[in-house]
């Protein structure tokens, strides 16, 4: 995470710029990455540490045990990049390209040649592994060739190898050119390098959106381009279009698709929200999304308080619960969303700890799971002399403050110049200083204040 403010200084007069990018910090953790299966969740924090939480019966959360956890437990303390979570089972990425496993295996979807449970996490691919997504009892995987590989349950096609046999060791089913990947239940989708849509496996209330209720084992395309984001639910699949428009297709008996009907089946896509959305999720039988002023917006089932309005009465419509700061979405039979800060929320079913509260009850309004960071801004410009002092609040102690300096703005931070840096040995307000900021030999310069 990089929060970066931006300062322009001339003889006369000082501009001021608030940036808000992002960059990982130091001091302090927070949540970046959540996923949520069947009756369990899995959340990255900032530090590269892998939790879970939620049922545990075949050691799908990764601790060794099969313990259920109603609390976040530390299952990974560093170097995870990615993550995914199956009805029992959960993969995950390491920095160096590694494909991790662990959880239920009875139709290989491990990939380690055997069919037994893993209660602590198996390495199964050593490098180049760039994307995940675990269905009901089956995983997919990318490379970075672009190659498409899978393994484990195939009774629906889902693996899209043009049979029904399932396997316990990863398959290539496409070479090149994939991007991204998700599975959810019983069918599995991705996008290639052209941004075309393809979709293989179950398909009885039209997910595939081909036009017709007809599974298939073999991949067929769906959208021809523009497509940048998927999100596959248990019979429903969502996709969002380059422009933010958000597409949906399948069972919508609970208003799940949110386009004011229960039309039982949609079996091709229909646009539902014409622009601005930026995150998306499909669960069992509910849908969320975010829209690009972070407000968050949910559809469907809410028997368990999954849309998290506080009621449990079911949305044919989409309608915002959550205001502002919302930067990702997760759904299954439950609900999780990250804010901007970093914190982590959740609502919905809780029957196996999987929200994460220390509890086993549902939650129908949004709760705070594991609490954010405040991002530091600067609330104050002076001069002393020649020097430019930058005062701040938010400082966490141990993280490392730097201000650099460059001539222009459109000048890539990585070639700006060190100026001074500060680490802050308590959390709070902290002050650092630019020497010469006013020299007169120097029409403008632009400083940044940059927290590593």
């Amino acid at each position: 995470m990089k929060f970066s403010s931006k300062i322009a200084t001339g003889y006369l007069a000082v501009l001021f710029f608030l940036l808000s990018s992002f960059r990982t910090l130091r001091a302090g953790t927070f949540v970046t990455k959540i996923a949520t299966g069947q009756f369990h969740s899995l959340f990255l924090k900032s530090d590269g540490s892998l939790w879970a939480m939620g049922r545990n019966n075949v050691g799908q959360l990764g601790d060794g045990t099969t313990i259920q956890r109603t609390a976040p437990t530390p299952i990974v303390s560093r170097d995870v990049t990615e993550i995914a979570a199956g009805s029992y089972h959960s993969l995950f990425l390491k920095s160096d390209g590694s494909l991790w496993v662990m959880g239920a295996n009875g139709n290989g979807q491990l990939g380690d040649g055997a069919t037994s449970q893993r209660t602590s996490p198996k390495q199964i691919v050593s490098s180049n592994v760039t994307a995940i997504a675990a269905g009901a009892f089956y995983s997919l995987f990318l490379k970075s060739d672009g190659g498409l590989w899978a393994m484990g349950y195939n009774g629906y096609g889902q693996l899209g190898d043009g049979t029904y046999i399932q396997t316990n060791k990863p398959e290539q089913i496409i070479s090149d050119n994939v991007t991204k990947v998700a599975a959810k239940a019983l069918a599995s989708v991705f996008v290639k390098s052209d941004g075309s849509l393809w979709a293989v496996g179950g398909n009885a209330n039209g997910q595939l959106g081909d036009g017709t209720t007809i599974g298939t084992n073999v991949p067929q395309q769906i959208v021809s381009g523009n497509v940048m984001m998927i999100a596959p639910g248990w019979n429903h699949n969502l996709f969002l279009k380059t422009g933010g428009s958000l597409w949906g297709m399948g069972n919508n008996s609970w208003g799940q698709l949110g386009d004011g009907t229960t039309f039982f089946n949609r079996n091709i896509p229909k646009q539902i929200v014409p622009d601005n959305v930026i995150a998306i999720a499909a669960g069992v039988a509910h849908s969320l999304y975010v829209k690009a002023d972070g407000s968050l917006w949910a559809t469907g089932r809410n028997d368990a308080g999954q849309l998290g309005d506080g009621t449990t009465n079911e949305q044919h419509v989409a309608k915002p619960n959550v205001a502002s700061g919302v930067t990702a979405v997760a759904a299954n039979q439950n609900s999780l969303f990250l804010k901007s800060d970093g914190s982590l929320w959740a609502m919905g079913s809780n029957s196996n700890g999987q929200l994460g509260d220390g509890t086993t009850n549902d939650v129908h309004l949004p709760k705070l799971i594991v609490p954010g960071i405040s991002i530091p801004e600067i609330v104050g410009i002076h001069s002393a002399g020649d020097n430019l002092v930058f005062s701040a609040n938010n400082g966490l102690s141990g993280g490392i403050y730097s201000v650099l300096t460059g001539t222009t703005l459109t000048q890539p931070v990585s070639q700006w110049t060190f100026v001074t840096s500060g680490t802050p040995q308590s959390p709070g307000d902290f002050i650092l200083t630019a020497t010469n900021a006013f020299d007169h030999d120097v029409a403008q310069r632009f400083y940044i204040l940059q927290v590593r």
